[in-house]
């Protein structure tokens, strides 16, 4: 296998414009050199990596596993001329993490200050996404490690010896509304009565389980509000609007202040595991380091 390095960046351009004419500009070639950059990166893998027949182009099966290690190649690469250059000094890597909404400020900041007070200094930049957005963020390469709520049915889509997972904590979702004027839960899920429902919107990844618990227990509910947000679903609770199932690590706030109240015994409760994913082809010597020290123990939640 003979290419050069300058075909991978060419690779990573093109699929980040999914045009040929749009890559070559930015890649500062007229576009028949480009095309023929890209056709001879795909003849020495013996590979094909663009499907050429469509517009905008689209990357083949294997463009899109050879787009993760083109990536990582090419960011080493840049990596070592910077240390050379002594322009990044001692901050070492930054690591990407794509995380879910609920994740970014009830488990995160805990977390990555636990690590750093554990001995691991890493420098981090976080990007709060929903869980279809974090996992092709992964996929795609374009983060290191994607921060998310175990989905034991779905498994997030993610082929475990190509991505991947390590336990990192546990939760529950909660039933929560707002409070009456006397203190009591403005609804009960144990009345009988019918209650206003704050759902998830249609394939939302928290309102799968939601929605099997509801089918099961036969909960009498009208829907009134529709979100793939338990942020937006929180607010809507706090203004008393129906009853919502939202991760603990997003209402324990107000929880504490008793602006939210739990609104159903343990049978309505929904247990929650956090996972960090990661992509195997990834060599970055700072994703190597944390997913070792986490292996050993470090900063993780054995509950």
């Amino acid at each position: 296998m003979n290419f050069e390095s300058k075909w991978l960046e060419d690779f990573v351009a093109l699929a980040a414009t999914r045009s040929f004419s749009q890559a070559a500009q930015r890649r500062f070639v007229t576009q028949p050199a480009f095309s023929r950059r890209i056709r001879s990166l795909e003849s020495s893998l013996g590979l094909t990596l663009v499907n050429r027949s469509v517009t905008p182009i689209e990357l083949t099966e294997a463009g899109q596993l050879f787009l993760i290690t083109a990536r990582s190649m090419v960011e080493q690469l840049n990596e070592v001329v910077r240390h050379l250059h002594n322009l990044e000094g001692h901050q070492g890597e930054m690591m990407q993490i794509a995380a879910a909404h609920s994740l970014t400020l009830g488990f995160f900041p805990e977390w990555i200050a636990r690590l750093r007070r554990e001995g691991l200094p890493l420098a981090s930049r976080l990007v709060a996404a929903n869980v279809g957005e974090a996992v092709h963020s992964l996929r795609e390469g374009s983060c290191d490690l994607l921060l998310a709520y175990y989905d034991p049915d779905a498994s997030m889509q993610l082929d475990p010896e190509l991505f991947p997972s390590l336990h990192l904590g546990r939760s529950e979702m909660l039933p929560v509304c707002a409070a009456a004027a006397d203190g009591a839960p403005l609804f009960s899920l144990d009345s009988g009565q019918s209650v206003p429902l704050l759902a998830y919107s249609a394939g939302a990844f928290l309102g799968r389980s939601v929605n099997q618990l509801l089918r099961q227990r036969a909960l009498r509910s009208s829907t009134v509000y529709e979100t793939a947000m338990a942020d937006s679903l929180k607010a809507m609770a706090l203004q008393g609007m129906g009853v919502a199932w939202v991760p603990r690590l997003s209402v324990s706030a107000e929880l504490a202040r008793g602006e939210l109240l739990v609104c159903g015994d343990g049978q309505w409760h929904l247990p929650l595991e956090i996972r960090l994913y990661r992509c195997a082809l990834v060599r970055k010597a700072s994703i190597r380091l944390l997913w070792r020290k986490l292996e050993g123990g470090l900063a993780s939640d054995h509950s």
